[in-house]
């Protein structure tokens, strides 16, 4: 089972920025997608952007669009996340996620937490 690690959570000011990174046990080529999804008490967890591991198309949802960016490194078998201009609504824990080629069961990480507060 392919472990995916989170990082790069912390709180932080409206307006600042933050990068997550995710790092997975296996070279990500063997997945269909890599994408990052968020999740806030009392909430079902929402995807916020999602990339191709072989053509690096990314999407990323209205509610981030140019403020977000994904992107992957291949070498490094990783996802991030870089997030400008965060406002207090983006505070939420954030999961990456996986989709094998083999299964296509999606894989989750255990998670980092963002707190956008002043």
């Amino acid at each position: 089972q392919v472990r995916l690690v989170e990082s790069g959570g912390e709180l932080v000011q409206p307006g600042g920025s933050l990068r997550l990174s995710c790092a997975a046990s296996e070279s990500i080529v063997r997945f269909v997608t890599m994408g990052w999804y968020r999740q806030t008490p009392g909430n079902e967890r929402e995807l916020v952007a999602k990339i191709t591991t072989d053509g690096g198309i990314a999407t990323v949802v209205s509610s981030v669009k140019g403020r977000f960016t994904i992107s992957r490194d291949i070498v490094k078998g990783a996802i991030y996340l870089d997030m400008k201009n965060l406002k207090p609504e983006d505070s939420a824990d954030y999961f990456c996620s996986a989709l094998p080629y083999s299964t296509l069961v999606r894989q989750w990480g255990q998670g980092t937490s963002v707190t956008v507060s002043p």
